[in-house]
């Protein structure tokens, strides 16, 4: 496994900001990047299905759960539309649950933990709007990296690797 963000901090210092949370790795993909859409709700999955239902051209999708682990705002069947529209992750500020099937997905899933009970579905929530997770600024057109090591952000694409 490549360990990617180390080496961008490294090369690139104060350009990209490191989300200090432990993430737990869910998704069959544990390096991933891409472009971010935000999403911000509640024990409410609905926005995250109408979101990962449209084409995802390599995107990353982040979802400021409030930290909620009481209902999972991410589960298999989501995650495989997520696959078919061409998702390349999921960052959850929340829950997952069907964990074992995430595990097998060709998508990178980061999230809080795990809750088996599912939301309601009251289409609520907030699209595209700048998320703080940990006091870190995440705006939907900024970059996202992902590895083992955890989430950067940054507000320009970045090679991995590239000297600055």
């Amino acid at each position: 496994m490549e360990d990617l963000l180390p080496d961008i901090s490294d090369a690139h210092g104060d350009e990209v900001m490191w989300i200090p949370v432990q993430w737990r790795d869910f998704g069959g993909k544990k390096v991933f990047s891409g472009r971010v859409e935000t999403l911000r709700c509640y024990e409410d999955n609905s926005k995250v299905r109408d979101i990962l239902g449209k084409p995802g051209a390599g995107r990353v999708l982040v979802v400021d759960g409030h930290g909620n682990l009481n209902k999972a705002l991410l589960g298999d069947l989501l995650a495989e539309r997520a696959v078919e529209n061409g998702w390349e992750g999921i960052v959850i500020c929340g829950a997952v649950r069907d964990a074992g099937a995430l595990s097998e997905m060709a998508l990178g899933v980061k999230a809080l933990g795990v809750c088996p009970i599912k939301t309601e579905k009251r289409g609520l929530g907030d699209e595209n709007v700048q998320l703080r997770i940990e006091g870190i600024p995440v705006s939907p057109g900024n970059y996202l990296f992902a590895d083992l090591n955890g989430v950067m952000i940054s507000q320009h694409p970045i090679e991995f690797g590239e000297p600055s």
